[in-house]
């Protein structure tokens, strides 16, 4: 399983594209892979014949897992057993008999059978967990013997070590009793609200009780949840602070008009509001390179390029591709960059590194009606624009004069640890006297 993006851990095997036996030439599409961002195509590193599939679609994988093979001339495809066969095996590992030296020690068998009925089972667990917290390298529980002769799958077991469950007191829920992570983690959650030991302890979050018929309990998606990660991490360590313009819109409404007027070519191809919005963004940060930064730790890191990032909204969240070095894109290549990019991640047909990276953020909510609103940093970007849409207003004029003006509000969210309210200021007033003189964007 590649790692398709900077934070993924697992993808789930959403359909293969090749069967077994079929031959297969390097960048062919093997297979769709769903990560925590984006469903995408994954090519076959080299030439040869897919002689092996080790997960079925909708299996879920960890990266650096085996998925397939792909046989080239004169290799053997590595003895892997099938998850059924796999199953069987570790069963019977269980029923082995244990080595004498995993027994308990009689002083400690004595120890449990005296102990009051309170603090067997479950509760058990609490002290083994304790005991654990107080050793400064955490080792997995060793092992009891009644807990190696229960059914449980390997991730089960790993997770009671680490979580100090009694595996011999949880009940199992999958077939034929075979205990579960779910299980697991359900017992791990009756040990810390205080079973057994008699001690005070937070009472887990109980579920949302969800009535039937009138809503629904949605499980999160891999992307939601780096989402909710995401700005957790972000809002929390980031100090935010934020600044906002109003752009007297006018002018670009009226370059609009005049590119419509001209005889511009199809609807794809037509220069909208927010690609001047993106231009003009660019542009500022050029004129005002200081903001075209992040934090790391004991330095600023200041980027040569401008890599752009254009929030596009999609069905299970958000994605951010970038325009790379747009510094050096004209208006035109900004615009046909960021609507090939928009529909891709719409589609869920877009490459790792189209959506890695960036130097700062634009995110336009201005075409769903939102007037003006404040935007959340993506970490380790220094700011994000919130750009909302153009409204007719009275505007008093030079003449004293009440008119109809158009006008478009955009708020900087900045990281103070790299940007100061005096440089915030600095950029948003290059930004303004680009986008209130169009014609400087298409020079």
């Amino acid at each position: 399983m590649p790692k398709l993006s900077d934070t993924m851990t697992e993808g789930t095997l959403v359909a293969w594209k090749k069967k077994k036996g079929d031959q297969v030439s390097a960048g062919e599409v093997l297979a769709e892979i769903e990560t925590d961002k984006a469903t995408m195509e994954w090519e076959s590193p080299e030439d040869g014949t897919l002689t092996e599939i080790y997960v079925q679609e909708g299996g879920k994988v960890n990266v650096g897992d085996k998925i397939a093979f792909v046989r080239g001339q004169g290799e053997e495809a590595p003895k892997q057993e099938a998850p059924e066969q796999k199953k069987k095996s570790e069963a019977a590992e269980e029923k082995k008999p244990q080595a004498e030296t995993e027994k308990p020690a009689p002083a400690e068998a004595a120890k449990k059978e005296t102990a009051p009925p309170q603090q067997q089972g479950v509760g058990a667990a609490v002290s083994t967990a304790r005991a654990e917290t107080t050793q400064q390298k955490p080792q997995a529980r060793e092992q009891k013997p009644e807990e190696a002769r229960v059914k449980a799958s390997p991730v089960a077991r790993r997770i009671a070590a680490e979580l100090g469950v009694d595996l011999s007191a949880v009940k199992g829920t999958g077939p034929d009793g075979r205990i579960t992570e779910t299980d697991v983690r359900a017992a791990a959650k009756t040990v810390t609200a205080g079973v057994g030991d008699g001690a005070t302890k937070p009472q887990a979050k109980a579920p949302i009780a969800v009535k039937p018929g009138e809503s629904a309990r949605i499980q999160l998606s891999g992307m939601r949840k780096i989402i909710a990660q995401r700005l957790v991490e972000s809002l929390g360590p980031v100090p935010h602070f934020y600044l906002t313009i109003d752009i007297n819109a006018g002018p670009l409404m009226e370059a609009r008009e005049e590119l419509k007027s001209a005889g511009e070519g199809a609807d794809a191809a037509k220069i909208t509001v927010n690609d001047f919005v993106l231009k003009a963004a660019v542009m500022a940060a050029v004129k005002v390179p200081r903001v075209n930064a992040s934090f790391d730790n004991d330095a600023i890191v200041q980027y040569a390029d401008v890599d752009l990032g254009v929030a596009v909204a999609i069905e299970d969240g958000l994605l951010t591709p970038v325009i790379r070095a747009a510094q050096d894109k004209t208006l035109r290549e900004i615009s046909s960059l960021a609507k090939d990019l928009a529909h891709r991640a719409r589609n869920k047909r877009m490459k790792p590194e189209e959506f890695q990276g960036g130097t700062f953020t634009v995110s336009n909510l201005g075409g769903m009606g939102i007037d003006s609103f404040s935007a959340v940093i993506n970490p380790p970007q220094g700011f994000i624009l919130a750009v909302g849409k153009v409204t007719k207003i009275p505007v008093v004029d030079d003449c004293d004069q009440v008119m109809v003006g158009h006008r478009m509000s955009i708020t900087m969210s900045c990281d103070h640890r790299v940007i100061d309210g005096a440089l915030g200021a600095e950029y948003l007033k290059e930004l303004r006297h680009l986008l209130e003189n169009p014609a400087l964007l298409m020079v």
